[in-house]
Formats: structure tokens, sequence, C-alpha cells
């Protein structure tokens, strides 16, 4: 069981202790690719932990993006918050439904909004439900919170600064899709975009970070996972999946060991796979 740290990754066990805190806020952020045939906010309806909120993860984002998700302008993060009644000097948890799949998005959001106060369920509402802990089908009662932000720019980067970086070869460049995917041989879930990989950039599928049951493994083997994926981590990485969701699986990891030097490729491969003029490569 990993150790709790309620700023980054806490167990069932904590959470359970905690529930009643009145400074508590849960978060359901479970989403989907939609080859997985499964419905977060339906499944959120159907049954969630006691007072989560549903964050929706398309909806507090970028509307002006052509992209999917991308970051929301600080003040639309603001008032979302503050309608579901989160603000300064709460502890929030953010879980989802496949074990630790979409909720370290949520995580990384809150921390480039400048708030560290959060921490991800480790093992989410599967292994949360597997041990037979309390669940409601009832949306909890909100009242509006002030929140504060600080936007942390360098927890981001877009396309420019990736491109830059690829050239330069002066991060590591982490992609968090499946092998296949990684190396052109399978096809992208989003119609229109190239098959292949960043140039320089390094294959860490996001699984090899978790064990079976959808926890975290443990900083050792992190460490080691890293190690095999060829990553070398004197240097600052950007992480990059299809969308900017698992890639802060591998933030959180990084944070997990102690390397504080990471940054979320927001656009990821929905944006680099879209442009012709982005060099792409192939293969392992």
């Amino acid at each position: 069981m990993a150790k709790d740290d309620p700023k980054t990754l806490v167990s069932t066990d904590w959470l359970a202790a905690h529930l009643n805190d009145p400074d508590l806020r849960i978060f359901d952020a479970s989403w989907y690719l939609p080859d997985m045939g499964r419905d977060g906010r339906a499944e959120y309806e159907r049954g969630h932990i006691p007072g989560a909120r549903y964050f929706d993860i398309d909806d507090v984002s970028d509307a002006r993006s052509t992209l999917p998700h991308m970051a929301p302008p600080p003040e639309k993060f603001v008032s979302r918050m503050r309608a579901m009644g989160v603000g300064d000097g709460h502890q929030v948890v953010v879980y989802d439904g496949a074990g630790m799949f979409s909720a370290p998005r949520v995580w990384w959001l809150f921390r480039y909004m400048g708030k560290t106060d959060i921490a991800v369920l480790d093992g989410g509402y599967a292994k949360w439900t597997a041990e037979g802990r309390p669940t409601d089908d009832m949306p909890p009662i909100m009242r509006d919170r002030h929140i504060t932000v600080s936007v942390q720019n360098h927890l981001i980067r877009d396309v420019t600064q990736v491109a830059h970086a690829s050239k330069l070869r002066d991060h590591e460049i982490l992609d968090a899709r499946g092998p296949a995917r990684f190396r052109g041989d399978a096809p992208e879930p989003r119609e229109g975009l190239r098959l292949g990989h960043i140039p320089g950039s390094k294959n860490v599928h996001y699984a090899t970070l978790l064990n079976e049951d959808g926890t975290m493994k443990d900083p050792d083997a992190l460490r080691a996972a890293f190690d095999a994926a060829g990553v070398d981590l004197s240097k600052p990485v950007i992480s990059s999946c299809g969308s900017g969701v698992t890639a802060a699986i591998i933030d959180l990891a990084l944070e997990r060991i102690g390397h504080d030097r990471h940054s979320v490729y927001d656009g990821s491969w929905s944006e680099w796979g879209m442009y012709g003029d982005l060099k792409v490569e192939t293969g392992g």
C-alpha cells in the first residue's frame, strides 16, 4: 500500500477515516475513451462515494479550443469550483471508476491552478467498492465557496515548446499511450490523426506505473519502470498521451518519487498528430 500523502495519493483507508471531515471535498472524475464503452456521468449517478461531486473533464475545459478538454482559463475553473462548493482551505480527493485513469488529470489541473491540497484515491472507486465501503446515489448539497487560483505555467507545455524540446533533446518527452499506438502499429481512437510519436520521445505506458488492481506502484517500482523505459531522470520531463489525460499519471508518478520538474503537453497527440508539418517517428 502506498504511503498516504494528501498532496499526491491517499489510500481507501485514509479516505474512509476522513470521510466526514467538514473540509473534505471528493470528486468523481470518471472519463473514458469512446472505445471503452463506459459513461462516467451515468456511472456516477448510479453510485458514488458519499458526498462526491462529478467533475466533468470535458466541461471544465477551454471551450475556445478545437482540441479536447484543454485546460480552462482560470476564471472558468474558479466559476465551476465555486458552484460545486470547492474553495480555499479544502482538502480535495479525486477518483475514477477505472482504478487510476482520468483522476490524475484533475490532480494536475488543480496543481496547474496553484491548488496543492489535492490527492488521487489509490485504486479508485473499484477498490473502494471491492472493500465493501459505503456508496450512495444522492447528489451532494453544494454551497458556493470562495476560491483563489495562481496559475503555474511551468506545469503546462504547448506545441511550440514541445517541438523545441524535441529538437534540442534537453527534456525527456514521455508518451503514456500503449506501445502499439506509440509505434504507429495501432489506429488512434480519434479520426484524422497520423500514426506514431513525437521524435525523440520515449514510451512509458501509464499501465507500467500501476499495479493490477489499479493502485500506483511504490516509489522503488516506479523508478524501475522509468529506468526500464530508458528515461534519464536528471532531465526535466514533458508528458504526453492521446489528449492530455493519462499523461498526468506520469506526472503523479514523478511527483511520488520526488522528481518535481515535470509538465503536461496539453494538446498531446490530438494536436501533434493532426498537423502534417510536425515530424513523426514510428517504430519502437
